[in-house]
């Protein structure tokens, strides 16, 4: 008798267990149904946009890009994610010009721009898109916190920043400032002074280059975009005035100055702040919030070789050395008579974090900004006086060196590949 008890009881404890077995299957596979079905917006949103270009990994080994960690990898899924700020201005003026900030690690001088963009009269109206070399924390959180208009965030993927122990960043076995490569048995070509490459340094020309390609080919929200787009940097302050001053500069130049490749926020003298002049002004190519079309674009990436085998590691120097005047006529820009931007900044790029070396006086930036500045001040009835012969870098400057290491060329190359088929011309560029 106790014997059947004791194997009935047996039996119970036997049920159960396998009822709770079960009911624990059931739920797992529920959960991962659920988790298949229900994908939250922002991944199925992300993974719509990316199979729009192509898979990041397969498109990397196509190009023969370096192989990409796992950071890499998110930051170059994040930069498919749609603008922030929809919700607040849904829809974007119909002559809207996309900015686009270049950004590096100076959160102090970001700071000062955002707030002098947060001021400027039709912001609201556009695309802010910020581009960054490599992803640090303290500017990230600046550009998350603007309100004002749309904003849109993309971070170069391939950054030196981004990659601590290889290429491009620092490897091992890379030859550092004269190392002799056959002595050292070390990884490098050097510049024609003989240095070997510095991945803080060649990080500068390679996020301008790698942003550019980005913007104009890459991105769903400004690829095929026909319009202007404007270009400024982390210690440019822009006056209040500046986006209604550019659209009346790009409404004017074809018939102003039809010769004009772009439009320009200041003079190329970084150092000038206009002549004041009645008269709107035909000078070379500034790099303080410079704006022009894809057509201009196409010109610039067909002379992807003279740009990747350049050796200065300045983007702009390159761009006036070799690829303008490449162009076979002189590159010329069309400006107001005061400026719209101005460069504030008092030391080079990648300097300036923390408190203690912030490159800025006191901490902050105090711009005079008079009434003629918070207005549009350019007139219709102008005309244009044009600076001939303007000195500055071109055609048969050697370059400041910084840029010898044949794998930065490839990846510059690359670069400039990365939105287009293998059937184009620019295949055939080769190292040779």
């Amino acid at each position: 008798m106790a014997n059947c008890k004791k194997l009935r009881l047996k039996d119970a404890a036997l049920k159960r267990l396998l009822s709770v077995v079960v009911v624990t299957l059931l739920g797992v596979l529920l959960l991962i149904v659920s988790l298949r079905t229900n994908t939250t917006p922002v991944l199925s949103e992300l993974d719509e946009d990316l199979s729009e270009i192509t898979d990041i990994q397969s498109f990397s080994e196509k190009l023969n890009l370096p192989k990409q960690n796992e950071f890499s990898i998110r930051l170059a899924k994040i930069n498919q994610m749609p603008p922030r700020n929809r919700d607040l201005y849904p829809k974007l003026a119909k002559d809207h010009i996309t900015i686009v900030l270049y950004v590096h690690n100076r959160p102090q001088y970001l700071q000062v721009v955002v707030k002098s963009l947060s001021k400027v009269v039709g912001i609201s109206e556009t695309l802010l898109i910020v581009s960054h070399d490599g992803y640090f924390e303290e500017m990230n959180k600046i550009v998350e916190g603007i309100k004002f208009c749309q904003v849109k965030q993309i971070f170069a993927p391939y950054s030196p920043h981004v990659f601590p122990d290889s290429f491009p960043g620092v490897s091992s076995n890379d030859c550092k400032e004269k190392d002799d490569a056959g002595k050292k048995h070390c990884v490098g070509s050097p510049d024609q002074y003989g240095n070997h490459r510095s991945p803080r340094i060649v990080s500068l020309k390679h996020h301008w280059w790698w942003m550019m390609n980005t913007v104009w080919d890459g991105l769903k929200e400004t690829r095929g975009h026909n319009g202007h787009i404007l270009f400024i940097e982390e210690d440019h302050f822009i006056y209040p005035n500046a986006y209604r001053n550019l659209q009346l500069l790009v409404s004017l130049k074809p018939i102003k100055c039809p010769d004009c490749y772009a439009a320009n926020l200041a003079p190329c003298d970084v150092n000038l702040r206009g002549e004041g002049w009645d008269s709107l002004i035909a000078e070379r190519m500034g790099n303080v919030g410079y704006a022009f079309n894809w057509t201009v674009w196409r010109k610039i990436h067909r002379k992807a070789k003279e740009f990747c085998f350049f050796d200065d590691y300045n983007w702009d120097i390159t761009m006036w050395a070799t690829v303008y005047p490449s162009f076979g006529s002189p590159v010329y820009t069309l400006r107001g008579p005061r400026t719209s931007a101005v460069h504030f900044g008092k030391c080079g790029l990648h300097q300036g974090q923390g408190q203690t070396n912030a490159c800025i006086d006191n901490g902050s930036v105090n711009m005079q900004v008079d009434d003629i500045d918070r207005v549009a001040n350019i007139r219709s009835e102008w005309g244009v006086h044009v600076y001939d012969n303007q000195p500055g870098y071109k055609a048969g400057f050697k370059g400041w060196g910084g840029w010898g290491d044949d794998r930065d060329r490839q990846l510059c190359l690359n670069f400039a590949r990365m939105y287009h088929s293998y059937n184009t011309s620019l295949s055939a560029v080769t190292m040779s």
